[in-house]
């Protein structure tokens, strides 16, 4: 069961709705309120609680996932990492580019 966040949202701020919730998930993380392996709530959950865009919650959960701070724990949702906080995702999947090699079509002649 995802554990429940003091997150709030000021839309009067100069900040991004999207920075403040990185901020305060962060500063909750670093001062070890959530601790390793708790789950956050579901983006969708998240969003419906501060009235905010689903993609704004999304992109607070990826940037924290580049700094290493959260990990993906698949259907089951992201909890905070346990390990380093080296930075850079431990386990990310490569993005291709969506160039893939490719042989020519065209038969060599000797």
């Amino acid at each position: 069961m995802a554990t429940k966040v003091s997150v709030r949202v000021n839309r009067k701020k100069p900040e991004s709705m999207t920075r403040q919730i990185r901020e305060q998930l962060n500063a909750l993380i670093d001062a070890g309120t959530l601790t390793a392996g708790e789950l956050l709530p579901s983006e969708r959950e998240l969003a419906n609680t501060l009235k905010v865009a689903r993609n704004v919650v999304r992109g607070a959960y990826e940037q924290l996932m580049d700094l290493g701070k959260l990990t993906s724990e698949g259907r089951k949702g992201r909890s905070v990492s346990g390990g380093s906080r080296s930075g850079g995702r431990s386990t990310a999947k490569k993005r291709s580019t969506g160039k893939a090699s490719k042989k020519s079509g065209k038969a060599r002649k000797k």
